[in-house]
């Protein structure tokens, strides 16, 4: 078993030597939830606090604390940060928090994500308190990290080791919406999915929201660790701003045209419209991609036909379950 690296030989703290490391891009990604009533979440989402950009105000503070975690954690090496970046979703009844933080260096990065997290989610709970004071902030962890000799380490992957049936499969909510990202329209859509998905028992990271523009760099990081599936919401259609389908082609490894054809008639039931979807199905890697339209409408539609096959796709997927078709004709 490997030791504690801030502990000496004769059990003392210390600050580990890194001065015989190489310098190289760290990564890390950190994420925690703030459970609270679905009315905190409502006054969040339409700037009703009483005191002011809760949001903003939580994001300065969370990279504020990503800047002093050396200050705060004794044993911590102080970093040129490079970049921090954090990320607000919504469900119901939780506002998650996610950071993102980079430096070029000899040691890791993680602590400074987790403490932008915390600091984030303890600096939403003092601006909610005096609507829920049992606001609780919850699952502080790391969910990814790259950098160094051991290159990068995921939460999925770690779980998979050690338990690789009981662990969650991981999901990706993805949502392509300029107005969103600006804070200028409710998207609704993504935390639809993010329901739908935790219902199914998969620990499920976002709705992570990104102008249509920015799409291929959202798609960057709903695949970053891996995860079993992602799942976007918006830019599939025909105007000049939607680039979802381009992004997604430009990852994929293989499509699944069929899921594709079946979401867009699926919709035809009801409207016209779904004729006009480009959107894509397919493999990145491991992980299984599906576009999905930016309407409530569309959404269902497609969730309707991933429903029955999502299981036995990822079990192909992960190489389970080829030849289970007792019937004698495998259709997949």
């Amino acid at each position: 078993m490997t030791g504690f690296s801030h502990l000496d030989a004769e059990g003392r703290a210390r600050m580990v030597d890194v001065s015989h490391k190489a310098d190289t891009t760290r990564i890390a990604v950190a994420a925690g939830e703030l459970a609270t009533t679905a009315e905190v979440v409502a006054l969040v989402r339409s700037d009703g606090m009483p005191k002011a950009d809760v949001l903003a105000t939580a994001r300065i503070a969370g990279i504020s604390g990503a800047k002093k975690t050396s200050e705060l954690i004794p044993l911590c090496h102080q970093l040129s940060l490079s970049s921090v970046d954090i990320r607000f979703g919504f469900t119901d009844t939780t506002i998650t928090v996610e950071a993102t933080a980079k430096t070029t260096g000899p040691t890791g990065v993680e602590m400074e994500a987790l403490t932008a997290v915390a600091v984030a989610g303890l600096t939403l709970h003092d601006m909610v308190k005096a609507v829920d004071p049992a606001a609780t902030m919850n699952g502080v962890r790391v969910l990814t990290k790259e950098g160094g000799k051991h290159g990068r380490w995921s939460r999925e992957s770690a779980d998979d080791r050690t338990s690789p049936r009981s662990g969650p499969r991981s999901a990706v909510v993805l949502v392509a919406s300029t107005g969103g990202a600006n804070g200028t329209r409710e998207d609704t859509t993504g935390p639809s999915i993010a329901r739908w998905l935790t219902e199914r028992s998969f620990s499920v990271r976002g709705p992570l929201v990104y102008a249509d523009a920015d799409i291929a760099a959202g798609l960057g990081d709903a695949l970053s660790g891996a995860p079993s599936i992602v799942i976007s919401t918006g830019g599939t259609g025909v105007s000049p701003t939607d680039a979802t389908p381009e992004a997604t082609k430009a990852v994929l490894d293989r499509e699944l045209p069929g899921i594709a054809d079946a979401i867009r008639l699926k919709g035809t039931h009801v409207t016209p419209h779904a004729t006009l979807s480009r959107g894509l199905t397919g493999l990145a890697g491991s992980t299984v991609v599906v576009n999905l339209p930016g309407s409530p409408g569309g959404v269902k539609d497609g969730l309707a036909v991933l429903g029955p096959i999502l299981d036995h796709l990822l079990a192909q997927v992960a190489g389970d379950g080829l030849h289970d078709d007792t019937s004698g004709s495998d259709q997949a």
